[in-house]
């Protein structure tokens, strides 16, 4: 008995530390009682945004081809990259004396912004005044399952929270029948970091991305088996809720608490999530904008599938579109050919989205984030000889951009050298880009913490600053 004691002491007392103080309670806690969803999110200052989409480019793509017009580079391609650049750098394929790689497509200047896309971009350029384009991204991750894991959690080893799930932690729903944090996936695989880019780390399980598909059924393992009635499920929950309170008294564990939440979440899905996922029912004039097809797994159909989310108070929908690591080391792998397949696949939805979420008032409250991992060099790879154009992995400079809430539209910030190498001016970190978002969210990056193993932990670990010129 006196041990049993002791370990309800220690289990009370880190629930208390976990769950019971900080910003995070009330998320963990509407989780738990309807009453709490919606009511009063706890932000550190007037939030700018209510809620994220969050496109992510798996496989990392050519900033250089897309956003980053260097005509200087253009004008030496094919000659030997300067030594400079070369002394002491580490590439993951690159062999030798590199030479210098220009664009093949063409840029132009769009809007009163007069921002510059690449014409394998020919619909978002007609949102050229939407967007902050941040050229001066840089990252330590020179690999794609760290680098993807590092851009999504905060550090390149799997363990910590997700991006997605520090967003539920902190703010968390605003809808008691939906997840507050919903991954979609296509392309050609899933991200090579696996479910750890959306997982919920040392935070609560209850905070992690819950995976729909487009296809099939939207969750997996939501439905009723066979011969299992809606009644029978719910006397089911029920007996599950009442056996998991018993334990939750005895030891006071939090996580009991979230398995609890998750039945009941689970069984609120099986109502709100089908009717969610029937694109039929919007009209053809949107599937028209976003070359939609109802029932197919792709890019399109979850944007609109994050604009129907979005609309219903998800708070973070994340969509992973895999498929950018083009490395010319074989035909179709390279950046002439497949460049533009993968930018028709995404350039018609991005468009739509933001057109969407423009016209139903939502866009000036949703932070719309687009980018993958690192970048590409300005040299071509050349792997084994090859003669085809690519590009390898350079953590040195990339772009990204934001639309919506909170953000400056219609401007590019930072810069790279002539040649695109290295980000020179108004350099981003990722622990910047996270530290600005949280901003926008009305949440202070130093402020939103969990302990764990004795310290606190935040999304930006003990780095980043706010970019304050890239916010309205």
């Amino acid at each position: 008995m006196e041990n049993q004691n002791q370990i309800c002491l220690v289990t009370r007392r880190h629930f208390f530390q976990q769950a019971g103080f900080g910003i995070g309670a009330v998320a963990l806690s509407s989780l738990l009682n309807e009453k709490l969803f919606a009511q009063s999110p706890q932000t550190h200052f007037a939030p700018k945004a209510k809620r994220i989409i969050y496109l992510f480019m798996a496989g990392a793509p050519s900033q250089l081809d897309m956003f980053d017009y260097k005509p200087a580079l253009i004008k030496h391609d094919g000659q030997d990259c300067p030594a400079e650049y070369l002394k002491g750098e580490r590439f993951a394929f690159t062999k030798g004396v590199p030479k210098l790689q220009g664009t093949p497509f063409k840029f132009a200047q769009h809007g009163q912004s007069g921002n510059t896309l690449s014409e394998v971009l020919p619909h978002l350029s007609k949102h050229a005044d939407d967007l902050t384009i941040i050229r001066s991204m840089r990252t330590t991750q020179f690999n794609h399952a760290p680098a993807q894991i590092f851009m999504n959690t905060g550090h390149q080893i799997a363990g910590r929270p997700s991006f997605g799930a520090w967003m539920t932690y902190g703010l968390g729903s605003e809808n008691q029948d939906l997840p507050g944090f919903v991954v979609l996936i296509s392309g050609q695989s899933n991200p090579d970091g696996g479910k750890t880019c959306w997982g919920s780390g040392f935070l609560p399980t209850v905070h992690q991305g819950v995976e729909f598909r487009s296809k099939g059924d939207p969750v997996l393992y939501v439905s009723n088996p066979a011969g299992i009635s809606s009644e029978v499920r719910r006397n089911s929950l029920d007996a599950l809720k009442d056996l998991n309170s018993l334990k939750l008294a005895e030891v006071n564990d939090p996580e009991i608490k979230t398995r609890i939440a998750a039945y009941e979440m689970a069984y609120r899905m099986q109502t709100s999530v089908p009717e969610l996922n029937d694109l039929s029912k919007e009209p053809a004039s949107v599937h028209e904008a976003y070359g939609t097809q109802p029932g197919q797994t792709s890019f399109a159909n979850n944007c609109l599938l994050a604009r129907r989310l979005v609309e219903r108070g998800v708070r973070f929908v994340q969509l992973y579109h895999w498929g950018w690591d083009m490395h010319g080391n074989g035909v179709g792998n390279d950046i002439v050919a497949k460049l533009p397949r993968m930018c028709r696949e995404i350039d018609r939805p991005i468009a739509a989205l933001l057109t969407d979420l423009k016209q139903r008032g939502l866009l000036d409250e949703t932070i719309v984030i687009w980018g993958g991992e690192f970048g590409r060099t300005p040299v071509n790879e050349a792997r084994g000889g090859s003669k085809l154009i690519g590009r390898d992995h350079h953590p040195r400079a990339f772009t990204m951009w934001v639309a919506g809430g909170g953000f400056k539209p219609g401007i590019t910030h930072g810069t790279t050298d002539e040649l695109g190498y290295n980000a020179t001016e108004n350099l981003v970190e990722v622990h910047d880009l996270h530290a600005t978002v949280l901003h926008a969210m009305g949440l202070d990056h130093t402020k939103l913490t969990y302990k764990f193993q004795g310290r606190d932990f935040r999304l930006t670990d003990v780095h980043g600053n706010v970019v304050k010129k890239i916010l309205a």
